[in-house]
């Protein structure tokens, strides 16, 4: 980890500040899914993540379950409205969000109704 990263982390744990990743499915990765999924949520929990919040199915349940291994708290969601309404109960002011996943899931719409833009679709 660089020193800019680790010194941007120090900050983040001192303000008290959660961190919060909404993963989404990572589409097309074959028979190593599984396997991928579960080591992405667990390097989110090793990061210092406090929060994982994974959108999906079955490989949602891959990214939960590593990001619980590695100590985060973790909610399944199946859709990117879920994700918005279960984020907007959760957020707390200084909260940062980290939305990602496969352009397919159109995660950016969870970014663009939290900021009240309008909600775009992939040929919008």
């Amino acid at each position: 980890m660089s020193e800019q990263t680790d010194a941007t982390q120090d900050a983040v744990t001192e303000s008290g500040t959660r961190r919060i990743a909404v993963l989404g499915e990572m589409l097309e990765l074959g028979d190593e899914a599984p396997q991928a999924h579960w080591n992405v949520g667990q390097e989110a929990g090793k990061l210092g993540v406090d929060i994982v919040i994974a959108v999906g199915q079955d490989l949602a349940k891959q990214l939960a379950l590593g990001a619980a291994a590695a100590g985060a708290d973790v909610a399944i969601v199946a859709d990117n409205e879920t994700a918005t309404a279960l984020l907007e109960k959760l957020l707390q002011p200084d909260d940062v969000v980290i939305v990602k996943g496969s352009r397919g899931g159109m995660r950016w719409q969870i970014a663009q109704a939290l900021t009240g833009q309008k909600i775009t679709g992939i040929l919008s």
